[in-house]
């Protein structure tokens, strides 16, 4: 099926050659130089090709290389520095949301012909997570930033993610790093479909959302906020207990801002344990009849949202998905999309995984680190090694016979060499008093004394 060398690296690293034929796939220049013309607005190509710009910041992203210039030394790209960084900082905002979109449509597909993906909480019905992400002060390199103390804050976004396929489907970013996310939800309120369940924060509690989402005959699974208004048509009644407390539920009435009103159901869970911000309770709101979801399965569902942060995380750690070098927005921006895009096709390889060793916990037993890290110091030999045309066969071949060459590959992973380090329960740290308004100790002594002790 593969070339000699290909072969080689298909036995021995097969999660790396998986994530290069998705690039090739994906990601192939003539693919995106072609997907650009056809969506952009105002940008045009001279010197500096779409599809350059997207394997230039991917390698940054990707951790392959540690900065924009580095990357940019190592490219065939025949423009100056300056003029990448000029086309970088021109990136339209609806360019990056598309090209997210896009590709999370490509994956979608792949995953669900491998049967990767997870099991459905609501069967019959699409849970969304809706979270947002501000980017992190860039560097103070753009000259109206060089005499300013505060941090600089090159934009920010919201982003959806299917828990089920493990993606992000969508992301709505913004260039004011002050905006609030709920001015973002006016574009959110128009991805909204028939049977989605959009599962959220208490920061986007708005009785608006609220309302379209529910005259779009889709439903939400949303925590309350403190400065809504409901009328409890009943007493609190409890329901049972889960691993995180004790449930109640009670129905309310809540009025939109066109005088009409209707009823909804208030899922309260007091916690075992008070949240990071000292909560000790939970308070979700929802219009899924029972018949779809009794109390407890909106708790967990609503539970199951800590996942998207967890997803802002695996960006975070596993993917430099904020560079800290651009500070124009939009170009931030395109850079926190890319790395959307790399998780997306993180995704991909998981899901292979799962539908190629079913009688594993892949979820809970690889460790995406550790991929993460083989991918990282494999590929730029893979890329050496094997020749261009012999990357051919993946972008040429129908999406079922690719899934094909992704679950064959999939099967050689050792799963073992992934495997997550396990820990017990973290202790509490102990009171560092001894040596205590002393600059510095010797760890040598120290180490001989406790010795010496124990003789």
């Amino acid at each position: 099926m593969f070339g000699e060398i290909l072969e080689k690296f298909a036995e021995n690293s097969p999660v790396t050659v998986m994530v290069r034929a998705l690039l090739e796939r994906i990601l192939n220049p003539e693919k995106l130089d072609g997907w650009f013309e056809l969506t952009r607005r105002k940008q045009y190509t001279r010197d500096i090709l779409f599809s350059s710009l997207v394997g230039l910041i991917l390698q940054v992203v990707c951790r392959n290389h540690p900065s924009v210039n580095a990357a940019y030394r190592r490219s065939d790209i025949a423009a100056s520095i300056v003029s990448v960084y000029a086309k970088l900082k021109g990136i339209e905002l609806t360019t990056s949301q598309a090209l997210v979109r896009d590709i999370a449509g490509e994956t979608k597909a792949l995953i669900e012909q491998m049967g990767g993906a997870h099991p459905s909480r609501l069967p019959g019905y699409r849970i969304k997570y809706l979270d947002g992400n501000c980017l992190k002060a860039s560097e103070h390199r753009l000259n109206v930033l060089r005499d300013t103390a505060a941090g600089a804050l090159p934009g920010k976004s919201l982003v959806t993610f299917d828990p089920q396929l493990g993606i992000a489907i969508d992301v709505f970013p913004c260039a004011d790093g002050h905006a609030q996310e709920r001015a973002l939800l006016g574009a959110v309120i128009e991805t909204v479909e028939p049977d989605d369940v959009w599962v959220a924060d208490r920061n986007f509690c708005v009785k608006r959302f609220l309302y379209e989402i529910h005259g779009r005959h889709a439903f939400f699974i949303i925590r309350e906020h403190g400065n809504l208004i409901t009328n409890p048509l009943e007493k609190m009644t409890f329901v049972g207990k889960t691993a995180s407390g004790k449930v109640f539920e009670q129905t309310v009435q809540l009025t939109a801002e066109n005088g009409e009103t209707w009823t909804l159901r208030r899922i309260t869970v007091k916690l075992n344990k008070k949240t990071r911000d000292g909560d000790e309770t939970l308070v979700i709101l929802t219009n899924l009849p029972v018949a779809i979801a009794d109390a407890m399965t909106v708790a967990e569902v609503y539970r199951t949202r800590w996942g998207i942060e967890t997803a802002f995380q695996k960006l975070e750690k596993h993917l430099n998905s904020e560079i800290e070098t651009l500070g124009y927005p939009q170009a931030a921006l395109f850079g926190f999309c890319l790395a959307l895009v790399a998780f997306n096709l993180y995704a991909v390889v998981m899901a292979a995984l799962r539908a190629a060793h079913p009688e594993q916990a892949t979820d809970h037993t690889v460790s995406e680190y550790y991929l993460a890290g083989e991918i990282a110091t494999t590929m730029n030999g893979l890329n050496i090694a094997v020749p261009e045309q012999d990357w051919g066969i993946f972008a040429q071949t129908r999406t079922a016979q690719f899934c094909e060459y992704l679950l064959s590959l999939a099967q050689r992973a050792n799963l073992h060499h992934y495997r997550k380090a396990t820990r017990g329960p973290k202790k509490p740290p102990p009171p560092r008093t001894k040596f205590k308004g002393q600059p510095h100790v010797s760890t040598a002594k120290l180490l001989a004394a406790s010795q010496a002790a124990k003789k």
